[in-house]
């Protein structure tokens, strides 16, 4: 399943609604399609009877799926750290469940960790508009509010503080080191959207592993369906406003310095320059140039709210997340890594 010297992957997709069954088959399809086959493919449950059992009826017959309730707590923190336990891949590679995978989308993770350092590859995500095209008021710098990649990151296969849940990937020692994702922090169904377990993990990681090599390869491309729900302001702005709470939580977690490192830099300089070019466009009879700044705007104001009654809460109630070991079965012969660091 894979070449000399290179870790095989288990690829965990967590699932919660069965509004999205066509979703979650298409996601499944995509990996098994890949040009670097999975060893296995996880689909997670999260406390959903009727869709675990029809998912157990549709995969019955395929080997290479298997079909897990989420083991802990309502929520994608725990849904992901159940397909952890269960994972015997040297890897583990996550995928949304509204979601599909270019066919060389694994290919591209696992060249990576020919470097034994690296501990963690992420990748692009681009967006399915449900409208069929990009909302013209929505600004790319933005994207992360529908789970895509944002105008900022930087291009190539680069080193980053962290890597994006919905299109990423870790090496299997990565949560022996320094646990799962953290409970209570990330997204749980219809609740507000919160998020941010994946920059808490990986800055834990940091700190386990000094030596740990983070990496995102925008070769390493996703397509995640945008609904028409999130292409309208108002889910903009409590989406904005629920990444402020998160942030606080992370900053709670791991200190401010860290958990806001990479928010400074997109802060101070690619957000004005994204309401100067809106401004342009603007001036310049470009639909949409309004706003986008206006959004802009809006969207840091919003953040900035919510990181300020978030701070608060965490100072008066204490941080409500825990993070737990993952424990599970260790990778089966030819599923750890190949090479020589062995």
């Amino acid at each position: 399943m894979s070449g000399p010297g290179t870790p095989d992957v288990s690829v965990v997709i967590c699932a919660y609604t069965e509004d999205r069954w066509t979703d979650v088959l298409a996601a499944v399809a995509s990996v098994r399609a890949q040009s670097r086959p999975a060893r296995e493919i996880l689909l997670v449950v999260d406390h959903n009877q009727a869709l675990l059992d029809r998912l157990g009826k549709e995969y019955k017959e395929t080997e290479e799926v298997r079909v897990l309730a989420n083991a802990g707590p309502r929520g994608l923190s725990a849904g992901r750290n159940t397909g952890i336990a269960a994972a015997r891949g040297g890897i583990v590679a996550f995928l949304d469940d509204d979601a599909v995978a270019e066919r060389d989308w694994l290919r591209h993770f696992a060249e990576a960790y020919t470097d034994p350092r690296v501990m963690a590859v992420g990748g692009r995500t681009e967006p399915l508009w449900a409208s069929g095209r990009r909302p013209a008021w929505f600004p790319e710098e933005f994207d992360w509010v529908v789970g895509c990649t944002y105008r900022g990151l930087p291009p190539g296969r680069v080193r980053v503080r962290n890597v994006l849940g919905g299109n990423a990937s870790f090496r299997r020692d990565a949560f022996d080191a320094a646990g799962g994702f953290a409970t209570g922090i990330g997204r749980d169904g219809d609740r507000l959207p919160l998020g941010g377990e994946e920059t808490e993990l990986c800055i834990r990681l940091s700190r386990a592993r000094p030596d740990a090599v983070l990496l995102i390869d925008d070769r390493a491309v996703i397509h995640h369906r945008v609904p028409g729900v999130r292409e309208h302001f108002r889910y903009f702005r409590t989406r904005t406003y629920a990444e402020g709470l998160s942030k606080a939580l992370v900053a709670r977690s791991v200190g401010a310095g860290k958990g806001l490192e990479s928010e400074r830099r997109y802060t101070t300089r690619v957000l004005p320059a994204g309401v100067v070019r809106g401004l342009r466009d603007a001036l310049l009879g470009r639909p949409g140039g309004a706003g986008r700044a206006g959004a802009i705007v809006t969207g840091v104001l919003t953040a900035a709210g919510g990181y300020l009654v978030g701070s608060l809460r965490a100072r008066r109630d204490g941080v409500t997340f825990s993070v737990v070991p993952v424990t599970g079965p260790p990778p089966e012969p030819g599923a750890a890594d190949g090479g020589p660091h062995d």
